[in-house]
């Protein structure tokens, strides 16, 4: 009998010493779902799960847990384990969700930033530059988080900040920029240029005017995201 293909999840897990713990379970299940590297719908096989962490089920189970109320794993009694799958109204609503709060807290943060912010908004985009240059779409994906991340962070409202991470973290999985092509992708990078001048510059109506733009081309492009790849739940529930 030929040894047994390791499921897609597995394989992109990091090797771990046998009894890692459970912190590092959820850490390492929440890396591989967030870089795509198990798209939405990929079943998580408690058991192979188990297995490459040399721990009982009892801590993936948990760890798997967590990840359903981040919305970033569904579980039903007959199906298992599963990468979350949204329908693509779902995800139109949690880019406008995005949208909302990153305004809200952009409202604060240019008034409170200061010159370690800057230096931290300078090198997330820099970072996001080289991954647009080199046309790496795990980066892109990876930078263009930390870089929206780094000009609302300034605002230190901290329940806000957490509401939009975890809004951001559950459209992550499906990778919307890997669908599109590379002159899309250079049209939204433009945008993250005007954001970042009108951040430094302290320019409150610039920054509003500039993330609202770049916010209506991601409208633009979840728009239009192809349906019939299995990324997507056709009916809510």
């Amino acid at each position: 009998m030929p040894p047994r293909r390791p499921s897609l999840l597995v394989t992109n897990l990091a090797n771990r010493d046998p009894g890692s713990s459970q912190t590092v379970i959820l850490e390492e299940l929440r890396r591989v779902i967030l870089s795509g590297g198990a798209p939405p719908g990929t079943p998580i096989p408690v058991d192979e799960v188990a297995e490459h962490f040399g721990v009982s089920r009892i801590p993936i189970r948990e760890s798997l847990k967590t990840l359903i109320g981040e919305g970033l794993v569904d579980h039903r009694a007959n199906a298992g384990y599963t990468v979350a799958r949204l329908t693509v109204d779902e995800l139109e609503e949690l880019y406008l969700v995005r949208g909302v709060l990153e305004s809200a807290a952009h409202s604060v943060a240019i008034a409170l930033a200061d010159d370690a912010d800057d230096t931290r908004a300078r090198e997330t985009y820099a970072a996001l530059d080289r991954s647009v240059l080199e046309d790496d779409l795990t980066a892109y994906h990876r930078e263009s988080r930390n870089f929206h991340l780094a000009l609302a962070s300034p605002c230190r409202m901290q329940r806000l900040l957490h509401m939009f991470e975890a809004a951001w973290n559950i459209t992550e999985p499906v990778q919307p920029m890997s669908q599109v092509d590379t002159p899309e992708r250079l049209r939204l990078h433009l945008g993250h240029r005007d954001m970042l001048a009108a951040f430094l510059a302290r320019d409150a109506a610039a920054l509003k005017a500039a993330t609202d733009r770049h916010n209506e081309q991601l409208d633009t492009v979840i728009a239009a995201l192809p349906t019939d790849t299995g990324i997507f739940r056709d009916t809510p529930g």
